[in-house]
């Protein structure tokens, strides 16, 4: 079995994060494999859904990857409150001769984070600027093996699983095709029970604040885990709006150098040299983004995993050093400055200490009114009339269209490749119907529907 090139072929990437091809993520031999099932974000139930209907599935294709990889130990980390999905990985594990371990997390945040997960489930540690790789491992969350599972038996990537969830009258997972309107997923769910409000892609608290401007742009990607509806005036809208100019003013002026954003880190509990009060003092100091990026310790803001526990949680001013650290991250990208972590140290010893449940980050972040609401029911989606597929949804380049405008395609056809030699992912079309677009997207309609 050539697991990389079944991947490549199946067009798979990491389903939650970047999407990083999946043919390079297992071309590397490992000694743990970790199937994160521990669902980071709050609201989010996808993953929880996925190992709860898929167990085996997921079971046989995580002993597949191990066997690939030659990894010694196969870890499935779960949150132990996930009782539902905790039987059914049991039960399908005992199914299979190859040892399935499990190790089960408390409701903290950001469990879900590989670094953290990584350390949780082995004690292990990536170095400062690293990947679970460099520590012997790789982790996989459950929605990207089950496309595994789906490229072991030869199916592309077409559909994806996520959360839809907030202000609509049926929150829920839906399997949806690639390229279908944020519109379209919120109309399964019931549609919105208010009129004025924004969107959000992926979590509450690391996810992406959508452009009302541009709803043609707000589609289903591989990447896309949920999407949240939100009164228009919520707070996570409103510190997302907040100019550059004020944001520093303001951490001149209130920043008290506290610390509480280094000491609640995920990044700077495992060791990493990481300290968000030291970037916010350089951000108020310097006098330009060039004078800020000299600075040693603003430069480690590259280490930021950007998960918002500093000013969503531990900032007492309600300053914004997580968009700072961002805003650090591009400037030194755009400036092609290469950087070179500084070593780190140990884990801090009070770190177990300074956790912060899940449920109280959801409070923080002003959604815990949908925390509780059950969002792990599958609605059958119906016939999906239109797709607009983006060509840019994973790391790397964007696919290169094989397809032309006015022709016929089914589901699961390829329509886009990688360009030679780059990192990339196959795009395959989601709907059977008529290409009527083939640029930087690839509109199919089926046809009757035009």
């Amino acid at each position: 079995m050539n697991l990389p090139q079944l991947a490549l072929e199946a067009g798979v990437v990491g389903c939650g994060g970047a999407g990083f091809p999946a043919q390079v993520k297992y071309a590397k031999p490992a000694e743990l494999f970790l199937v994160n099932g521990a669902e980071c974000e709050p609201l989010l139930r996808t993953d929880q859904y996925i190992m709860a209907r898929f167990a085996e599935r997921l079971c046989a294709a995580a002993l597949a990857v191990k066997e690939h990889l030659g990894a010694k130990r196969l870890i499935f980390v779960l949150k132990e409150r996930y009782r539902r999905q905790i039987e059914a990985i049991k039960g399908a594990a005992a199914k299979f001769e190859g040892e399935i371990e499990l190790c089960l997390l408390d409701s903290v945040y950001p469990a879900g984070d590989e670094q953290v997960l990584l350390y949780e489930a082995a004690g292990r540690v990536v170095p400062p600027g690293g990947i679970p790789i460099q520590a012997g491992a790789l982790v996989s969350n459950a929605g990207t093996l089950l496309s595994v599972a789906d490229a072991l038996e030869g199916k592309p990537v077409t559909h994806k699983y996520l959360t839809v969830t907030g202000e609509v009258a049926r929150p829920g997972v839906f399997r949806v095709p690639l390229g279908m309107s944020y519109g379209e997923c919120i109309a399964l769910a019931g549609g919105a029970k208010i009129g004025d409000y924004c969107t959000l892609t992926g979590g509450p608290v690391m996810g992406r604040l959508n452009d009302p401007e541009s709803p043609e742009d707000q589609v289903v990607t591989k990447t896309t885990s949920g999407i949240i509806l939100l009164p228009g005036d919520h707070y996570l809208r409103r510190r997302n709006e907040i100019p550059l100019i004020h944001m520093r003013n303001r951490a001149r002026a209130a920043c008290i150098q506290c610390a509480i954003c280094s000491a609640s880190c995920p990044r700077s509990l495992l060791g990493s040299p990481l300290r968000p009060h030291l970037v916010m003092r350089a951000f108020a100091s310097a006098q330009s983004m060039e004078e800020l990026t000299r600075i040693e310790a603003a430069r480690n803001a590259m280490l930021c995993c950007e998960c918002g526990i500093c000013e969503i949680y531990a900032c007492p001013m309600e300053l914004q050093p997580c968009r700072i650290n961002v805003l650090v991250k591009g400037e030194i990208r755009r400036r092609g400055i290469k950087f070179q972590p500084p070593p780190g140290g140990g884990p801090a010893i009070d770190r177990p200490y300074r956790r912060i449940p899940s449920e109280r980050m959801a409070s923080r972040a002003g959604v815990l009114p949908y925390y509780h609401i059950p969002a792990d029911e599958f609605h059958d989606v119906p016939a999906c009339g239109r797709v607009a597929i983006p060509l840019q949804m994973h790391a790397g380049l964007p696919s290169l269209p094989c397809v032309k405008a006015g022709q016929r395609v089914r589901q699961g056809e390829l329509i886009a490749d990688i360009p030679a030699g780059a990192l990339g992912a196959k795009i395959h079309a989601s709907i059977d119907g008529l290409v009527r677009e083939a640029g930087n997207r690839i509109v199919i309609e089926a046809e009757g529907k035009g």
